[in-house]
């Protein structure tokens, strides 16, 4: 059978070692402190969901030893970390430089890193997740931004197994709006990532690969400052150079509150609109579902009630056939490896058990 690289996307959040994260989660278990204490709050909610490996701290190098092997056993050959740079410096790089690359085989997995520079409020406070304001920006100048890029092509790049296309390294940017307002406009964005690109090939690479993470084609700004010229998804990817394009949940554009088929019918139609309309390769991605309310003490919406194992094949079944037709790198991601406060993830639950990544297995490898 063809080899795909089934890209997982990781939230590094389930661990005790980031003192930053203290004050959202006093436990100091990390975001297991909201989802052992989430409840069912409608019919058909099933809260709390229990890990079947336990809440288990994901920058210990034993733990993620045992993920690596579970994962690469089930398919799953990729993980894609959420990596943050809050007020000059990193935050919850624990899970991936403690755990993830002290682990033993951890050479047999690929990674790399998904840039999350979006602002951080109090949403992963479950005390305070309706209160409206800014703890750190995700925004960076780019003074902060260069330190960004030697930071990253030192301690990630050059490790044997970060993810390449073409033997560049890949480098995923969420909110490309945010990067544009930080980096102070079009201009001055595209001279910043072209100086990225110059320092990669410094270091030896051939190239980099920037990749960037859609929404819907919404308006977007565009200028750099908060009243300036809009424009749309389309715009960014082409002015600012970058190489391909991924989303990083349904939720960014698909209506999350029907039914698991039902949502991948317009999942199906954005990624034709995408694949006509953007002049870069599109790496199709399905998520596993979603429900925010383990973050929340009272009931919020979207809730996904139907995303059982089996719907989530078909929607694999989607992404390797789109792939197959349309992308020579044969690249899909997911939502995610273990967003459990979002309840979109692949690590086996007391609900399905090893459902979602035997849904992998039996999609995109020969075993059994």
């Amino acid at each position: 059978m063809k080899k795909y690289d089934i890209a997982a996307f990781i939230w590094p959040s389930y661990t005790g070692k980031e003192p930053r994260a203290y004050q959202f989660w006093e436990q100091r278990i990390g975001e297991w402190q909201s989802v052992l204490s989430a409840e069912s709050r409608e019919e058909g909610q099933i809260l709390p969901r229990k890990p079947l490996w336990g809440t288990v701290d994901e920058a210990d190098p034993e733990v993620m030893e045992f993920q690596i092997k579970e994962a690469l056993r089930h398919g799953v050959n990729v993980f894609i970390y959420d990596w943050y740079w809050y007020d000059r410096r990193p935050f919850l790089e624990q899970c991936l430089d403690d755990g993830f690359l002290k682990a033993k085989g951890n050479e047999n997995m690929q990674f790399y890193l998904m840039w999350a520079n979006h602002d951080a409020g109090y949403l992963w406070d479950k005390r305070q997740t309706d209160v409206k304001e800014t703890i750190w920006y995700g925004s960076q100048p780019r003074s902060e931004f260069d330190i960004i890029c030697r930071r990253v092509i030192d301690m990630y790049f050059k490790k044997p197994n970060y993810y390449k296309i073409d033997g560049r390294p890949v480098f995923m940017i969420y909110e490309l709006s945010n990067l544009v307002r930080g980096l102070g406009g079009i201009d001055k964005t595209r001279e910043a990532l072209d100086c990225f690109r110059k320092l990669t090939i410094e270091a030896g690479f051939p190239g980099l690969h920037l990749q960037g993470v859609i929404y819907s084609e919404n308006a977007v700004n565009i200028s750099g400052v908060d009243s300036g010229k809009t424009g749309s998804s389309k715009d960014l990817v082409n002015m600012l150079g970058l190489d391909s394009v991924t989303h990083y949940q349904f939720i960014h554009f698909a209506d999350m509150s029907r039914s698991y088929y039902d949502a991948l019918k317009d999942v199906d139609a954005e990624w034709k609109r995408i694949h006509s309309e953007y002049s870069v390769p599109f790496y199709p991605h399905i998520s596993v579902g979603w429900d925010n309310n383990p973050r929340y003490q009272h009931i919020t919406y979207p809730i996904m009630k139907d995303n059982t194992p089996d719907k989530f094949k078909k929607g694999l079944e989607m992404a390797k056939e789109f792939s197959d037709k349309y992308n020579d790198v044969p690249l899909i991601t997911i939502n995610s490896w273990n967003e459990w406060t979002e309840m979109s993830y692949l690590e086996p639950d007391d609900v399905y058990g090893y459902g979602y990544l035997e849904a992998i297995r039996d999609v995109f490898t020969d075993e059994e």
